[in-house]
């Protein structure tokens, strides 16, 4: 429990036990003018001889009037007090979870840049790679061969992509890293994709393009975030390009990884559903698994970059990608979405 629900908690408990000793005070009160009516009474019939005990009387029931106003004020100052503060601590706890959630949402998001910011270095720098190179300036079967091995050296040693594919100047796929496990690759026309027109777009060896997550029919269906530049004459930043270099990014079990790594305790994950979504507000990531690549996940409007919102029984923290060195993101979001205990 927090100190800010530590502090409503309290303030519960202290009405409770203001209204519960208020009607204590209430009852004796009660009784005492009861018992003070009746010495009044007793005193009457008594005649000169009870005048005395009759003066006392009257002053008890005097004072118990009195108690019960008392009682009366502190019961209207103490509600209005209480309730104040109940409401101050609710509040509280509405920002510091709220808070927090953007936190965490925030820390999945930069967790993500940091990663794909490297694999925006790894495209630049495989394409200069002399077989990447002559497998499209040579453009024979051995250079073809000689370019899918040395993929495939590269894939054994990053282990965090599927498939590495060079594409010639029409767009036909000539060598990727895996041809035994993905054997329609080479060989297909990619000259339609956005990655391959964007790479052979680009102006320099220094360019780069990335894409959202989708699924890829050659790589079994499975999701990537796809990362490409041009290969150039030349592996020089300003050759000629030659054709295009892929490379696909295994999103899936690297994403679940970072949904699934929020610094959540174990009571917590139970009701809290960690999200990455990209600028649609798609959810490309999800730790329970669902929606993935079908679902949207529609954001409060007019919040900042980072934030979080209160739906009905819900706390909603989320930041926007802040992009890491040169990686400036896609406009992906980071979003934690958490039941309110109690609501």
């Amino acid at each position: 429990m927090t100190q800010p629900e530590r502090i409503i908690e309290l303030s519960r408990h202290v009405s409770t036990v203001a209204e519960g000793k208020i009607a204590l005070i209430n009852t004796i009160t009660r009784e005492t003018r009861i018992l003070a009516l009746n010495a009044l009474i007793e005193s009457a019939r008594a005649g000169e001889s009870g005048r005395g005990f009759g003066v006392v009387a009257n002053e008890v029931k005097v004072i118990s009037e009195r108690i019960t106003e008392i009682s009366q004020q502190l019961s209207t100052e103490l509600a209005g007090a209480i309730s104040e503060l109940v409401g101050l601590g609710e509040g509280l706890v509405q920002q510091v979870r709220g808070q927090r959630l953007a936190d965490l949402a925030f820390n999945m998001i930069e967790i993500i840049d940091r990663n794909l910011y490297e694999r925006s270095c790894d495209v630049r720098w495989w394409a200069t790679d002399t077989a990447a190179v002559d497998a499209l300036a040579k453009s024979g079967p051995e250079s073809a061969a000689h370019a899918s091995e040395r993929l495939g050296v590269i894939l054994n040693s990053y282990t965090v992509y599927l498939d590495l594919w060079i594409a010639d100047a029409d767009g036909r796929v000539v060598a990727n890293g895996r041809p035994q496990k993905y054997n329609k690759v080479i060989g297909s026309d990619v000259s339609r994709t956005d990655w391959f027109r964007a790479a052979m777009s680009s102006r320099s060896g220094d360019d780069y393009a990335a894409f959202d997550v989708e699924r890829v029919p050659l790589l079994d269906n499975a999701q990537v975030a796809t990362y490409t530049t041009a290969i150039r004459e030349g592996g020089q930043a300003n050759g000629k390009p030659l054709g295009a270099l892929g490379i696909f990014f295994d999103w899936e079990p690297q994403a679940a990884a970072i949904v699934r790594g929020s610094q959540l305790s174990a009571e917590e994950r139970n009701f809290t559903r960690c999200l990455l979504l990209d600028s649609k507000h798609r959810i490309i990531a999800a730790s329970d698994g669902q929606g993935v690549l079908i679902d949207s996940f529609p954001l409060p409007a007019g919040k900042g970059a980072t934030g979080y919102h209160a739906a009905e029984g819900k706390m909603i923290g989320f930041a926007l990608t802040p992009g890491y060195e040169t990686y400036q993101g896609l406009g992906w979001y980071g979003a934690i979405v958490q039941e309110i205990p109690g609501a």
